[in-house]
């Protein structure tokens, strides 16, 4: 079961107001849902929004995750400060470190080649500016007489 954070609306037509609810992701909008965290009154000035920052942050805790709109209402509220800062930090990955003296000698080796391979197709494939077009018209005719 997904659990999020998301808003419920609530209040009459063209007059919302919503509830910021725990929710299981495959119910309904203004369906089943869990628990009440906070309300969010978006026609005042300047917008209501109250957040009991301590449910929040339990719920976020326990793996819930919020919607867009709800993340930043919680920004505001200031719960996700307090929950990213009550993360641990990401740890290391547990695979063992390789070693790097071989392996870096064979990405340069390869990238050499690739290299060198690259400056030869394109001298080849550049024309030769000699001279004059007269030159060019000698040489075609030189090869043209020893077939």
């Amino acid at each position: 079961m997904t659990v999020k954070l998301r808003l419920m609306r609530m209040g009459k037509k063209k007059q919302p107001t919503y509830r910021i609810v725990v929710a299981d992701s495959r119910s309904p909008r203004d369906g089943r849902f869990i628990e009440t965290v906070g309300t969010y009154a978006p026609r005042l000035e300047p917008s209501g929004i109250q957040v009991d920052n301590e449910r929040a942050l339990g719920w976020l805790a326990k793996g819930a995750q919020p919607t867009d709109t709800v993340r930043k209402l919680l920004v505001i509220s200031g719960a996700w400060e307090q929950f990213e800062t009550a993360k641990p930090p990401k740890k290391a990955s547990t695979r063992p470190e390789r070693s790097t003296a071989g392996e870096s000698s064979i990405p340069a080796a390869k990238t050499t080649a690739k290299k060198a391979a690259v400056k030869k197709v394109a001298a080849a494939t550049e024309p030769t500016t000699s001279g004059s077009e007269d030159d060019e018209h000698e040489s075609s005719a030189e090869e043209a007489g020893d077939e």
